[in-house]
């Protein structure tokens, strides 16, 4: 891998942290505390685009950003929105989720042509988007104690129809985006 395609890497990574951190100025407060927010998309979408490494670095960036002192998560900062927060199990499931969106992109999705291809890039958005709300329902019992069906009712059953409508948007712009930043890098 060439000097240059590395600088372009990290210069994207850190446009997608700046990017999941503007996310949290575009939020709709939730009785649960967990507000519905664009960020998780962008988070996603950093992997699917960037792959696993430098779509875990966006994340990466906008979690450090977060830990010192800059109100990126969901306008609120510091390590403590982490640890015991309500977000702290999405925030953190950010960097999970991204990981496996880029390995399953870097994986499954050359193998894939036409109405296959956008199949799959929908099937990895819905992975990631379920293993993101894993973390964030295990987070969030973890720190509330509410049961698994009081937990559901509040931070997932609301979010469904939200994040299906982020999803289609997630496939749709890595669809168009992938041929784009891979032409890009070479």
């Amino acid at each position: 891998m060439s000097k240059k395609t590395v600088m372009i890497q990290a210069v994207l990574s850190a446009l997608f942290a700046a990017l999941i951190s503007a996310g949290a100025f575009i939020q709709i407060p939730m009785p649960s505390g967990v507000p519905v927010v664009i960020q998780d998309m962008t988070a996603l979408l950093s992997g699917m685009l960037l792959g696993p490494l430098w779509g875990s670095v966006s994340v990466i960036l906008f979690l450090l950003l977060g830990i010192i002192g800059l109100p990126v998560f969901s306008g609120k900062a510091g390590l403590q929105v982490l640890i015991s927060g309500p977000t702290g199990g999405f925030l953190l499931g950010y960097l999970a989720a991204a990981l496996i969106c880029g390995i399953a992109v870097h994986v499954f999705i050359k193998k894939y042509k036409g109405a296959s291809y956008w199949v799959v890039l929908s099937l990895i958005a819905l992975a990631g988007t379920v293993l993101l709300f894993v973390c964030g329902i295990a987070g969030f019992m973890r720190v509330t104690e509410f049961s698994f069906v009081k937990t559901i009712s509040l931070v997932l059953i609301p979010f469904i129809p939200g994040n299906g409508i982020k999803m289609v948007v997630m496939v749709l712009l890595a669809g168009r985006f992938r041929p784009v930043i891979k032409n890009y890098l070479g």
